[in-house]
C-alpha cells in the first residue's frame, strides 16, 4: 500500500442510488480524482468517480457502475485511495505529501540536528509539525515557510529557522 495515499473513508449511503457519503481531509484531493482505489490485504478495486458534490462537510460520490445501495453495500466504512504518483503529480509548489514529511529530520540554520518531524496535525487554520526533539519532547510547530526555508523531501531533511521559544 506505500504506493497509495488514502484520501477519504466511506462511511455510509447516501440516498438509494449507491452514492456515497465520503468523509476526507482535503477537499482539493478529492474533488481531482477520477479513479479511485478499495485496497485490501488480498486485492485492489479500481472505480471511476462519475460525479462528486459536497454536502454538511462530506464529499457524496456516485461512482461507475453503482447504481444502487445494494452495490454499495461492500465497500461502507473502507477507505479509499489514489495512486500516491498522481497525488504528488497535483500538489503546487511548497505542497508535501504528509507520509513523505513523517520521517524528516530537523535541522537548525547551523546543520545542527534539532529532532524529527513524528506527525502532522491541524489546527483548521494551518499544519502544524509535530517534532520530536532528542530528549523525546514534542513541540508543535506552524508548517509555514518563514520556519521552514528549505523542505528537502528527497533527502528528508528540514531546515528549521526558530523564533525563541518556538521549540521548548
Amino acid at each position: 500500500m506505500e504506493n497509495y495515499i488514502s484520501i477519504g473513508k466511506i462511511v455510509n449511503f447516501f440516498g438509494i442510488k449507491g452514492e456515497a457519503k465520503v468523509g476526507y481531509d482535503n477537499e482539493k484531493q478529492i474533488k481531482s480524482a477520477k479513479v479511485v482505489f478499495m485496497l485490501d490485504d488480498a486485492s485492489k478495486k479500481e472505480l471511476k468517480i462519475k460525479n462528486i458534490r459536497f454536502h454538511k462537510n462530506f464529499a457524496i460520490v456516485k461512482f461507475e457502475g453503482i447504481d444502487d445501495i445494494n452495490d454499495l453495500i461492500q465497500f461502507k466504512g473502507q477507505r479509499i485511495f489514489v495512486s500516491k504518483e498522481e497525488a504528488k503529480n497535483k500538489l503546487e509548489k511548497d505542497e508535501y505529501l504528509i507520509q513523505d514529511l513523517i520521517g524528516c529530520i530537523i535541522y537548525d540554520e547551523n546543520n545542527e540536528k534539532i529532532g524529527e518531524v513524528v506527525n502532522i496535525s491541524n489546527n483548521s487554520s494551518q499544519d502544524l509539525l509535530n517534532i520530536k526533539n532528542l530528549i523525546g519532547q514534542i513541540s508543535l510547530v506552524p508548517f509555514v515557510n518563514e520556519f521552514f526555508p528549505v523542505v528537502d523531501i528527497e533527502n528528508k531533511k528540514i531546515i528549521i529557522k526558530p523564533i525563541e521559544g518556538l521549540l521548548s
